[in-house]
């Protein structure tokens, strides 16, 4: 059965299209036309009047087991695998249910999460489409020990890269520097070598896995872009050479504003169960990092959305907030929009998703009110209508829009 999205604005992904309706059939995209060309159609029809429908939001950076909570590593270690994986199936409904049509999730717990993505991605139950990283790979000691692969030396980083390939990731993740949440390491140092990291990146290439790294510190950064990285992930601490060289390799940076921002709310708002080495490593990044961010915008680098969603406050079904922080420093709604779906999509290789054109998964959020004039439209799940995957409503909030309008008519 066919379905017409018909009265309002579209955003293809990359640009906007007044005056054009989609036509749903079979899970695709059938056709884009103006909407003069469906006059007299008889199959279901969703209004978007005083709407924008756009493409699916894509979260390119997610860990779908962890739960937000203040310690979430520590929470997770209280679990069993099998409450580790309902639970995870839960967070990505929710997170489906916030208007995120697909993720990337960079770093899970023994491919617990490989269950949740081949039940999600066969078709079995409705979830955002997922590629997951498998265990990430990290130096003795380094940033993600606690659940990565620890390699040290090229050897054993390629033999950790092929167990990766051998266990059915979909990218590979390094670990090129320390980071916030893990204790003893500091985000500004390199941990690979530059040798280290060349040779897991050109193994993880050589089996047509795309490559990414936590990177935060220039040193860690430059040795991932010259190894071949596809995408850097937080990019802390960039320098003008680290944008002159991402931008010559055509690296994306996936900033994760997210992640830092909850950190430090979630303890403002009085959660102590969030260890002090976080806190202060939060807050002595916080600015650094809107300002490499600002400065890889600036200058026309390859963006693409992503959360860190998982980590503490940073909430699965919260995702599409990202928007309206991207937004909160400068970037445009447009920008915003396209990082969160075409942009997104072509790092994660989902060539049918991310926009919407003829033959495309029918990946939309309808989203009340001009998501290119005020950015919430879109980041905000409660102004979310409908949220839909692969032409099957995941979400409908239609209701609560025609409720405010009664009352509104009423007043």
């Amino acid at each position: 059965m066919a379905t017409l999205y018909v009265g309002g604005r579209v955003f293809d992904g990359e640009k906007v299209l007044d005056g054009q309706a989609v036509l749903e059939e079979g899970g695709k995209v059938k056709r884009i036309a103006p909407a003069a060309e469906f006059t007299g159609f008889a199959g279901d029809k969703v209004d978007t009047a005083g709407g924008t429908l756009i493409p699916g939001i894509i979260d390119c950076h997610v860990h779908s087991l962890s739960g937000a909570e203040g310690n979430p590593g520590a929470v997770q270690d209280r679990m069993t695998a099998a409450q580790i994986a309902v639970r995870g199936m839960e967070l990505m409904r929710n997170t489906l249910e916030g208007g995120i049509t697909a993720v990337r999730d960079c770093g899970g717990k023994d491919y617990i999460e490989f269950a949740i993505r081949d039940a999600y991605n066969s078709g079995r139950f409705l979830g955002p489409t997922m590629r997951c990283a498998g265990r990430m790979i990290c130096m003795t000691g380094g940033h993600g020990n606690r659940t990565g692969r620890v390699a040290d030396g090229i050897d054993e980083v390629v033999k950790a890269v092929r167990e990766q390939v051998h266990a059915g990731s979909d990218l590979i993740k390094i670990m090129a520097t320390g980071g916030v949440m893990t204790p003893g390491v500091n985000p500004e140092d390199a941990h690979y070598s530059a040798e280290e990291m060349k040779a897991g990146i050109s193994e993880a290439h050589r089996f047509h896995k795309c490559c990414a790294s936590h990177a935060q510190g220039a040193l860690g950064i430059l040795n991932a872009v010259r190894g071949g990285i596809d995408s850097i992930e937080h990019g802390i601490f960039m320098t003008e050479e680290c944008i002159t060289e991402m931008k010559e390799h055509g690296v994306w940076l996936v900033p994760t504003l997210a992640a830092v921002k909850n950190i430090l709310k979630g303890y403002d708002d009085g959660d102590r169960s969030i260890p002090d080495y976080v806190i202060e490593k939060a807050r002595r990044v916080f600015d650094r990092h809107i300002a490499s961010i600002k400065m890889y915008y600036k200058a026309g680098g390859r963006i693409a959305m992503g959360t860190d969603a998982g980590t503490p406050h940073n909430r699965h079904g919260e995702n599409a907030r990202e928007l309206e922080y991207m937004c909160d420093i400068g970037i445009s709604t447009r920008d915003s929009l396209f990082f969160s779906t075409a942009s997104a999509a072509d790092l994660m290789r989902l060539a049918d998703q991310g926009r919407i054109k003829e033959g495309n998964s029918a990946d939309f959020v309808l989203c009340d009110g001009d998501a290119l004039a005020d950015i919430k439209r879109a980041a905000r799940k409660e102004n979310h209508r409908l949220v839909v995957k692969r032409g099957i409503v995941a979400r409908d909030n239609r209701a609560a829009f025609v409720r405010q309008a009664a009352r509104v008519a009423a007043e």
